[in-house]
């Protein structure tokens, strides 16, 4: 294990620390449908650089979301819907490679932690947006690529995509399925544009197929846990721990 993990030098506590932040991640999409890589790129980019912590997001995220894409039976409908959107997504993520490893992934931080005010923010206030029909073709090429060019450079693929997809009024089991479509799209851009980077091997793989297994656990604790809170209650300690997680990170910009 400590060979599979050593190309970022882990020893036992930091292994620990991985295994228990995809735990919690996985525990909160299972509660809410989503925040997975949200919680573990924001958590793990407190001990490692954001290029490091988006590599072992890969395969939980990856599987996780397929799981969640396919849940659904609107998967081709969504797919004609939003292929514009996920087109931007993958333009924009492979247009941004090299942006998280530049400048030691300082500026990755900060602009991490700005993505994470602003998504908790908006989440924290409920905004309600409404895209009509017409607008749609326009929107979602653009929303795309913004959501592209955020992911290549914080590993986090949440904003503008998240709210864009929820001002579609779209259906709650087909809001969630596009959610799983959006998200595996950007996983996919996002690996390749790591590996295109070097940062994403074999050996990364292999590390990230290790955190699969508590992200999973997590998943599972929290679809049971979900119908046993109010979901709007775990939302509100969700978005707040994000705003704190966020401003943290941003703070890089003064330290």
């Amino acid at each position: 294990m400590q060979s599979l993990l050593s190309f970022m030098g882990m020893n036992s506590t930091v292994l620990a620390v991985c295994l228990g932040v995809f735990l919690l991640a996985g525990f909160v999409k299972g509660v809410i449908g989503l925040g997975l890589p949200t919680v573990a790129v924001g958590l793990l980019s407190l001990a490692m650089p954001p290029v490091q912590a988006a590599a072992l997001l890969i395969v939980p995220s990856m599987v996780t979301n397929v799981w969640q894409l396919l849940a659904g039976g609107a998967f081709m409908a969504l797919a004609r819907r939003l292929w514009a959107m996920l087109a931007g997504i993958m333009l924009g993520t492979l247009a941004g490679s090299g942006f998280m490893g530049a400048d030691g992934g300082r500026r990755a931080i900060i602009a991490l932690g700005v993505a994470l005010v602003l998504y908790a923010i908006a989440g924290l206030a409920s905004f309600k947006f409404s895209v009509s029909a017409g607008a749609e073709k326009w929107w979602s090429p653009v929303i795309g690529l913004v959501t592209g060019l955020i992911t290549a450079a914080t590993g986090v693929f949440v904003i503008p995509a998240v709210p864009y997809l929820q001002a579609l009024n779209l259906e709650r089991d087909q809001l969630i399925q596009a959610l799983g479509l959006s998200f595996t799209v950007s996983t996919v851009a996002l690996a390749i544009n790591l590996g295109q980077g070097g940062a994403f091997g074999g050996s990364v793989a292999g590390a990230s197929a290790v955190v699969l297994l508590p992200a999973l656990l997590g998943m599972s604790i929290g679809t049971w846990v979900r119908s046993k809170v109010k979901a709007q209650t775990f939302r509100r300690c969700f978005f707040a721990g994000l705003l704190l997680l966020g401003l943290h990170l941003a703070s890089h910009m003064v330290g």
